[in-house]
């Protein structure tokens, strides 16, 4: 695999994911231009040997899978399993916020995110937006400004000395971002600004009236390789949109014969506990209706996920941070997750396999392990291994500056991690 080719791809799908819906929506186009076929939760469902299909939840989850030669109940699945959210500024319903003369919006911080990072960046605005047309019918429609809108000036040293030494963010007060000069008795409701936008780039939708929105504000900066000899990738939402990429990338190009599942859920970042995340019924849904309930016990047996999301590499800045035996550099491979207080569902088994496919392909791979004081993040694994009951392994490619509004990976590691990945695919048997 040429690395150029394979970062180029992913830099062209992140920069047209700016939200769970347009990553989703992605994913749909890349399944279907290869011969997947769209199902409907609504409708009934006649399923073949042999062929490949794919789901959405919300426009903002999505399960593809290929039900393979054989029998899965035998066989059981090779499941893949990330996620569509990233830390990041939400609008909130009624945002207008008039000051000085400014016109801004106020915004709910949505998941982890780190938020000095977003201040003095050239921010735009992109989600879902649910509207009347002139009939009254209600529809749905992306968008996305595509351009700088908004930026969250930062308060000048002068009038905040403390500043490099203990800036704290309130989230309330520090952070709604300026839209533009306007005078309240001027100033154009957002919703109305929502459909002027959606009139403009989209012109043949009826938009009556904008009733509702779910959107997020995010940097136009686009991916990029980052030093001397462009070893490194800087880009946003490389947690998790690297990991939805390398997934579906793999089920695309793995062996068919195999039944194979890759599972991107919404809402990891907020505890995964909705219709669409992991902890809802979506995927045991899909699988329910492709084997039936009574028969997933017996294929849940045979299986084994791999759960893709991004480590945390070892910052030169900060080294002290990681154990000292587990310190995952970048440009060394992927990375097994393990903790036995259960934040990773990896288990000695799991990760064997693992190690063992990596061996046989040649490649590299690391361990990482949080240090003993300090507490542990988690993943979509504990919670689709508890739900199903499917042995799973935690990995990921090592990264800096995890939910910041720009992350920062190697640039071999995402290939490695695809190679490996579709080995997994087309294994015959997971022991």
């Amino acid at each position: 695999m040429d690395y150029a080719a394979f970062n180029q791809e992913l830099f062209d799908f992140i920069g047209n994911s700016p939200t769970p819906y347009h990553a989703v929506g992605q994913m749909a186009e890349r399944l279907e231009a290869v011969g997947f076929e769209p199902l409907d939760e609504r409708a009934s469902w006649s399923l073949e040997a042999g062929k490949r299909y794919y789901v959405t939840r919300n426009d903002s989850s999505l399960i593809a899978f290929q039900t393979g030669t054989g029998n899965p109940v035998e066989s059981g699945f090779r499941m893949i399993g990330a996620h569509t959210d990233s830390p990041c500024l939400r609008i909130k319903p009624n945002p207008e916020i008039y000051k000085k003369g400014f016109y801004q919006l106020g915004v709910e911080v949505y998941g982890g995110a780190l938020l000095n990072p977003w201040f003095d960046r050239d921010l735009s605005i992109a989600g879902r937006v649910s509207f009347a047309d002139s009939q009254g019918k209600l529809q749905d429609a992306l968008i996305d400004f595509k351009r700088p809108v908004v930026t969250i000036p930062s308060l000048a040293i002068h009038l905040d000395r403390e500043a490099n030494n203990s800036r704290t963010v309130n989230a309330q007060t520090d952070l709604p971002p300026v839209l533009m000069q306007s005078a309240e008795a001027d100033a154009v409701p957002f919703k109305a600004l929502l459909a002027a936008e959606l009139a403009k780039r989209q012109p043949a939708l009826d938009v009556g009236q904008v009733l509702d929105y779910e959107l997020s504000l995010y940097d136009t900066q686009k991916p990029a390789l980052v030093g001397l000899e462009e070893e490194f990738i800087a880009s946003a939402r490389l947690d998790n949109l690297l990991s939805c990429f390398i997934g579906l990338k793999a089920l695309i190009d793995a062996d068919s014969s195999q039944a194979a599942v890759l599972v991107c859920n919404d809402h990891e970042e907020v505890g995964s506990m909705s219709a669409e995340g992991a902890q809802g019924p979506f995927l045991s849904s899909v699988l329910d209706r492709w084997i039936g309930a009574g028969d997933r016990s017996r294929a849940i047996a045979q299986s084994m996920m791999i759960s893709a999301d991004n480590a945390h590499g070892v910052h030169p800045n900060f080294a002290d941070r990681h154990d000292g035996n587990h310190g995952p550099l970048l440009n060394a491979g992927p990375v097994i997750k393990v903790n036995n207080n259960q934040r990773y569902a990896t288990n000695s088994r799991t990760a064997a396999l693992y190690r063992h496919l990596s061996e046989s392909l040649s490649l590299p791979c690391q361990t990482f392990v949080v240090r003993s004081d300090m507490g542990c993040g988690s993943t979509i694994g504990p919670l689709t291994a508890g739900n199903l009951g499917v042995r799973t392994l935690d990995i990921g490619v090592p990264q800096f500056a995890m939910h910041s509004i720009r992350e920062m990976i190697g640039f071999r590691d995402g290939v490695v991690l695809y190679k490996v990945l579709k080995a997994f695919l087309g294994l015959e048997a997971v022991g």
